[in-house]
């Protein structure tokens, strides 16, 4: 069986070696290239590798960063043409900011080499998101918007806090109210929200109640669908009333 094609997540930390000055030659004997080899085959986003030895193994990523050569226009040579749709989406994506690449790779890179982040990040099922590679920050950086969301202290600690300010837990977009329509069936239901754009994604930041929101499950779904929405009142000029 063939290997998993390359995910948007390996692609960002292919393109930030790319773009190293310090690089060197692309040659499958240049430590940089061996290192991000070993990087690839930590991250947690592949459970299958139907062939071990050649996942992501030194001489694919020297064919990757070929790839990239056919594909950048500030390139004299020819580069290698089987570079992939996604290959090329991703390149120009951030092509006119490449301090955000790094900055992106970066945290990928922290947050794949951190064992306790790692498995958590692994045991977040897949999505709509996560499966099509539509988040521009990948997959890594997705996931672990969503560990953080889901962390029980703290969204217990922001439920307590609204209801002592407020008498009740309302959706900070639509106004939806769980209890008032399910009754008790509702009663101290509502989802959380990390409001941080994924860009700015950290893996040692400290997630405090000012960036969490309380939202109805429509809500949260559709927030979902452009994370680098980073206010509440950002997101509700797009319902329609």
């Amino acid at each position: 069986m063939r290997n998993p094609k390359w995910h948007r997540d390996e692609i960002i930390l292919a393109l930030d070696l790319y773009h190293d000055k310090n690089l060197g030659s692309i040659d499958s004997r240049n430590p940089k290239i061996i290192e991000l080899s070993k990087l690839l085959n930590k991250l947690p986003i592949f459970d299958n590798k139907p062939d071990q030895q050649t996942f992501r193994n030194p001489n694919g990523v020297t064919l990757k960063l070929s790839n990239f050569k056919a594909i950048d226009p500030n390139y004299g040579g020819k580069g290698m043409n089987s570079f992939s749709k996604l290959d090329k989406e991703v390149f120009e994506e951030f092509s006119s900011d490449i301090k955000l690449l790094n900055k992106i790779a970066n945290e990928i890179k922290k947050i794949s080499t951190n064992s306790v982040l790692s498995k958590e990040i692994a045991n977040i099922e897949n999505d709509d998101l996560s499966e099509t590679d539509s988040v521009k920050e990948g997959q890594v950086l997705y996931k672990l918007h969503k560990v953080r969301e889901r962390d029980r202290k703290i969204i217990d600690a922001k439920k307590k806090r609204v209801i002592k300010e407020k008498g009740e837990l309302r959706c900070e977009a639509c106004n939806f109210n769980f209890e008032t329509t399910y009754g008790e069936l509702g009663k101290g239901y509502i989802e959380c929200h990390h409001l941080i754009p994924l860009a700015n994604f950290q893996e040692n930041k400290v997630t405090k109640l000012e960036d969490l929101a309380l939202l109805c499950s429509n809500c949260h779904s559709m927030i979902h669908r452009d994370l680098n929405i980073s206010s509440i009142i950002e997101f509700k000029k797009s319902i329609k009333t």
